[in-house]
């Protein structure tokens, strides 16, 4: 049975993923906020094998939902209609882009724990943030390769930390399951961002700075 990864956003991170998951058969979706027929020349010429379809109709024929739009206009999309979906967050805060972002005054914790808060009946799960949108293309290995480069999947909800580990591994990187309460760490000044980092050296960095931090909030 075929999966399908639906792509909110497309952008260069949504259109990567995009054109990395349907390399690996999985069948993508796509739509964005920006206008359509703007959005229709940027998926047929970076993703063609995708569809371009409405955000209801995505989310109805989706397996994952990725949530790849700037984060400062997350706020805009409909979250009541991601009751009971896999929904898969890469979004980082980048100020330069985002502006001032209300939500964050005085915010400690993570950003997924602002994007969870907006449907607490999602099954959300944090990865694919920490690389470049440039490192998907360049780091891609298969499974048969050693040491690839891996990549933190951070949920809670073990079905669907499970799904999204198998995207993962099928665009080309070892996938590090860790909880929810670990997603600060893979923020943009967290201890693993940008770093290229095996399985076995993410999961040590990610158990250490996690003890030393003394707090694993949101």
């Amino acid at each position: 049975m075929d999966r399908v990864l639906g792509i909110v956003g497309a952008g260069k991170l949504g259109t990567t993923l995009g054109l990395a998951a349907s390399e690996a058969d999985w069948q993508v979706l796509m739509c964005d906020i920006a206008p359509a027929e703007v959005v229709a020349m940027i998926v047929e010429t970076m993703v063609p094998q995708a569809q371009l379809v409405s955000l209801p109709e995505l989310v109805a024929r989706a397996d994952i939902v990725m949530l790849a739009v700037p984060f400062g206009l997350s706020g805009q999309l409909d979250y009541s209609l991601l009751d009971g979906k896999v929904v898969l967050d890469p979004m980082n805060n980048w100020p330069a882009v985002d502006g001032d972002v209300a939500e964050l005054h005085g915010w400690t914790g993570s950003t997924t724990a602002l994007i969870a808060a907006r449907n607490p009946k999602m099954r959300l799960v944090k990865t694919l943030n920490h690389l470049g949108y440039n490192d998907y293309a360049a780091d891609a290995r298969s499974r048969e390769v050693a040491n690839r480069r891996a990549v933190a999947v951070a949920a809670d909800d073990r079905g669907a930390g499970e799904l999204v580990a198998q995207l993962v591994d099928d665009i080309g990187f070892d996938p590090v399951p860790v909880g929810l309460d670990k997603a600060k760490l893979l923020e943009p000044d967290g201890p693993v961002f940008g770093r290229w980092l095996d399985a076995a050296s993410m999961r040590q960095l990610l158990l250490v700075s996690a003890a030393g931090s003394g707090s694993d909030r949101r």
